[in-house]
């Protein structure tokens, strides 16, 4: 692991795009083509609907658009592989040709994968860091496509929150940099509210900069989640300022992309935040 002694690779390298790393914070705009996610399931799992909000995102600032084909809110049904490519790979095909910004896709099955990455797509975000499907690293690194490795687990039991976290991720880059993922291609996410309690949650927002010692660009999924509804008491559709607040704190403490709905409000929050911190 030589290589992250050299600090952060200067870019995010994902397929045919580069994203430089440093210079700003990027918003990845959440596409849901699901009829049951906690925010927004069932309004965009048309084709149609799906490619018109996609483009609506971009026009408001998402640099990445994220799409998601299987529900991950607490209590969801699993979906398996067939459904998710039939739910996900005619809306990357259409957006990969129309928008000229990076699609992911939000999957941990390698099936997935393949099939969304033959239709265009740039990115895997995996929300179990390549260690769900033993077929995911090798998918990914066959592509050239970039990964956002995302900490998991079955319950939230730990001995040190931090460096258990930190100890899921390294395990997961190992596992790319084995199939021959270049580490410019590599992205880490802590996993707010993914086997984590509330005060887990608070924690991980606190010391969210120690993940600067995995050298890798970091990922911040913190939009409407229960984290806000507990805190302010509120409904998921009013959970924009406790957004925001989680934003501003994540880019102040090293955060490069941050993954959210609201893409016109939480695009100008960043491009403030960046105003502030960056140099």
């Amino acid at each position: 692991m030589t290589d992250a002694k050299k600090g952060k690779p200067p870019y995010f390298k994902c397929a045919g795009y580069k994203l430089a790393i440093g210079e700003k914070t990027y918003i990845m705009g959440i596409l849901n083509v699901t009829p049951d996610s906690f925010s927004d399931g069932g309004r965009y799992d048309s084709l149609d609907s799906a490619v018109k909000r996609a483009g609506e995102m971009v026009s408001q600032g998402a640099d990445i658009i994220d799409i998601g084909g299987e529900s991950t809110r607490p209590g969801h049904k699993s979906v398996d592989a067939l459904e998710q490519i039939a739910r996900v790979v005619p809306v990357v095909d259409r957006l990969s040709k129309e928008l000229q910004v990076p699609i992911s896709v939000d999957t941990s099955s390698a099936m997935v994968a393949e099939k969304a990455l033959q239709a265009g797509a740039h990115i895997i975000n995996d929300q179990w860091g390549l260690q769900m499907d033993s077929g995911m690293a090798e998918v990914v690194s066959k592509s050239g496509a970039g990964v956002i490795m995302m900490h998991n687990g079955d319950n939230a039991s730990y001995k040190d929150l931090m460096g258990d976290i930190a100890a899921f991720l390294t395990k997961s880059i190992e596992i790319a940099e084995k199939a021959g993922i270049a580490r410019e291609s590599m992205a880490v996410d802590p996993g707010i509210g993914f086997a984590k309690t509330l005060e887990n949650n608070l924690e991980v927002m606190r010391r969210i900069s120690e993940l600067s010692a995995l050298n890798l660009p970091v990922l911040l999924g913190t939009s409407r989640k229960s984290m806000i509804g507990n805190i302010l008491g509120l409904p998921v559709d009013q959970r924009l300022e406790g957004t925001a607040a989680t934003v501003t704190l994540g880019i102040a403490n090293g955060v490069d992309i941050v993954r959210v709905h609201d893409v016109r409000e939480m695009a100008r929050v960043a491009r403030m935040t960046d105003a502030m911190v960056r140099i």
